[in-house]
């Protein structure tokens, strides 16, 4: 005999009208009640998401507050999968002593970094809109790198130039392992070898190349990155010479694997190509995810000059990534 909607409503009233069915009903409304001990605070942080010709950034704004973001959340937020995704993790503190912010840099798998030319435009973005400046100081662990605003259009590849200082170009500053000379290395995977090296805050190392296409960039760059020869690890350039004054460029990342585009390796790359003839000091840098202009003055300091977007904003609540 079958039994109708009202009917089983009329029976499950009569069960839960003792104690132990409004016990249950409190259970079934709102799910199993838990201990308020047993419940995690929400912590909300507001990100920016950003990029400089690909080359794509959270960043969050710790001036105010400090998150304490650990290496297992920037991870975490890091992922593409199961977080926000990005190539470098940024974090915007107090400016001292003349400098208008201090930005830390983290790499997907948590480690720090001292260098990222496309993650500085993207701040001096934010902070031209946030003042009306035009010329803003931004600190890193590897020193003050200086930015000009040339134009509001912040998509236009001749929107904001950032000074990267100057490039090491003495062995033990890359650093190496040994002493070697810097302009040939002593160093060869699969089809690629010769590469020059440098330092622009973080350890490079340039291949040049006759044909970009014929070179694993996947398979060689993790191999290359680790080598013994760099204790702290590199950034591994991949490098075919267009013209005298174009590069064609792809870079493997220390800590973040290849992107769309790395500003401090298109600044290392010019230097690189300019020590062996290559180019000349001045060169258009062509990137898997845009255009860069970087200029090797002869104080030895790089320039950068390129554009920088914001794509989105958003908010997560850092008790979803373990500390």
């Amino acid at each position: 005999m079958g039994i109708s909607i009202l009917q089983c409503g009329i029976v499950l009233g009569g069960m839960l009208s003792g104690a132990a069915g409004k016990g249950l009903v409190r259970a079934w409304r709102g799910f199993a009640p838990r201990a308020v001990g047993q419940y995690k605070l929400s912590m909300r942080a507001d990100f920016l998401k950003m990029h400089g010709a690909g080359n794509d950034f959270v960043v969050v704004d710790e001036r105010a507050r400090s998150f304490g973001f650990s290496p297992a959340q920037v991870r975490g937020l890091s992922d593409r999968r199961l977080g926000v995704g990005c190539d470098q993790f940024i974090t915007l503190e107090p400016g001292t002593d003349g400098a208008d912010v201090f930005m830390r840099i983290r790499n997907p798998d948590g480690s720090e970094s001292g260098a990222c030319g496309n993650a500085t435009r993207c701040v001096a973005r934010l902070l031209a809109e946030e003042s009306g400046g035009s010329r803003f100081v931004i600190r890193t662990i590897a020193g003050d790198l200086r930015a000009e605003i040339l134009s509001r259009n912040f998509g236009s590849d001749e929107a904001i130039r950032v000074d990267m200082g100057p490039a090491w170009l003495g062995w033990e500053r890359v650093p190496l392992a040994r002493p070697m000379d810097t302009l040939h290395l002593d160093l060869a995977a699969g089809n690629v070898g010769d590469p020059v090296a440098c330092s622009m805050g973080n350890p490079h190392a340039t291949f040049f190349v006759d044909d970009m296409d014929a070179v694993d960039v996947t398979h060689l760059g993790p191999v290359l990155e680790t080598d013994a020869l760099f204790p702290e690890r590199a950034n591994i350039g991949f490098a075919q010479i267009l013209a005298p004054d174009a590069i064609r460029l792809r870079v493997w990342e220390r800590g973040a694997g290849l992107t769309l585009a790395c500003g401090s390796g298109a600044c290392a790359t010019l230097v690189n190509a300019a020590r062996r003839g290559l180019t000349g000091r001045r060169a258009v840098m062509v990137l898997d995810g845009g255009v860069l202009t970087i200029e090797w003055r002869e104080d030895g300091h790089v320039l950068m000059t390129g554009p920088a977007a914001l794509a989105w904003r958003g908010s997560v609540d850092l008790a979803d990534y373990a500390a």
